[in-house]
């Protein structure tokens, strides 16, 4: 059931709320962005912490980052165009979702792809998850370093940054940072007991054969290693 533009702003302002209190951002770190039916966007301001978002608090903006409708002084983050190239590069995502959750973000300053192929539930929704190369923040530099990925991957970790998440609606964006966060703390805690085992190529196959299924949207890059690439 399609939400009405007032539940739509309650639902990212709640999402905004869970990731504050899950700690994956500080201070006024963070951003939301969703596309609506008439083209344009809303997205969280700039300089406001998630745990104090609320709904008259977010900008509409055209596709150009320019304020539609926002209260005075609010403006979008200056992060927006990251956001954008992603709806450029996709026509299927509907919601862009960037944060610092701290495990995956570990791996992202260390510059350490979460592509080991080594818990079920991860093979099946996101794949490999790249280190996208450095670019310095509000500029131009991260989306383009994004873009090349985009085809591919619904969550990107991106260097010395942060995570990025996209999907068809905000809920979908907010479960794959859950999910990506959730396998760096489980890639992380395998690794201080060995390293992780992985999934037979025969079984990786089969899971990713089984997203249709089960309703799984977006892109999934298939067997795809970055372990060994210089990013």
């Amino acid at each position: 059931m399609e939400l009405s533009y007032s539940a739509l702003r309650e639902q990212i302002c709640d999402i905004c709320h869970k990731m504050w209190q899950l700690g994956w951002v500080a201070a006024n770190d963070g951003n939301i962005s969703v596309k609506l039916e008439d083209g344009t966007f809303l997205a969280t301001p700039t300089g406001i912490s998630k745990s104090f978002i609320t709904p008259e608090k977010l900008v509409r903006i055209d596709q150009e980052g320019k304020v539609l409708e926002a209260m005075e002084g609010y403006r979008p983050s200056s992060e927006i165009k990251m956001h954008m190239r992603c709806y450029e590069e996709r026509e299927d995502v509907g919601a862009v979702l960037h944060a610092h959750p701290p495990v995956a973000t570990g791996y992202a300053v260390a510059n350490i792809p979460l592509d080991e192929y080594s818990m079920i539930e991860t093979v099946l929704t996101l794949g490999s998850i790249p280190v996208t190369p450095y670019g310095t923040p509000s500029t131009y530099e991260v989306p383009d370093a994004i873009a090349p990925y985009l085809g591919e991957h619904d969550a990107l970790l991106l260097q010395n940054h942060g995570a990025l998440t996209v999907g068809a609606d905000v809920v979908t964006a907010y479960y794959r940072m859950e999910t990506l966060e959730l396998f760096a703390k489980i890639s992380l805690n395998a690794h201080l007991l060995g390293g992780a085992k992985e999934i037979s190529r025969e079984n990786i196959d089969r899971l990713i054969s089984m997203r249709q299924g089960y309703g799984v949207t977006g892109r999934h890059p298939g067997y795809k290693k970055y372990s060994d690439e210089t990013l």
